[in-house]
């Protein structure tokens, strides 16, 4: 009997230093970009909300329900900064 099976010394393709490394950053911090991305945009939301109760507080318009709002904006930008922080730390 013959054996036709490939060798296994050779038969594995030989990764990229650059992309093995990008792989394992990847493996080490699923979805990080990701998470990311959303600290970002839920910050932006929150300082686009805080600046618009700020201006409602400004005015004088309604403070009972602006100033709860506003409190709720701030500390959206707030935990968003905590966590992105966080994320930095974990490098």
């Amino acid at each position: 009997m013959s054996n036709n099976r490939p060798s296994k010394t050779n038969s594995r393709p030989k990764l990229d230093p650059e992309k093995l490394a990008r792989l394992k950053a990847e493996a080490s911090a699923p979805y990080k970009g990701f998470r990311i991305f959303f600290y970002f945009a839920f910050g932006a939301s929150g300082l686009i909300g805080a600046v618009v109760f700020l201006a409602k507080l400004a005015a004088g318009a309604n403070v009972t329900e602006a100033l709860p709002n506003f409190a709720l904006q701030v500390g959206l930008v707030a935990l968003m900064i905590w966590l992105f922080r966080l994320e930095q730390k974990s490098k």
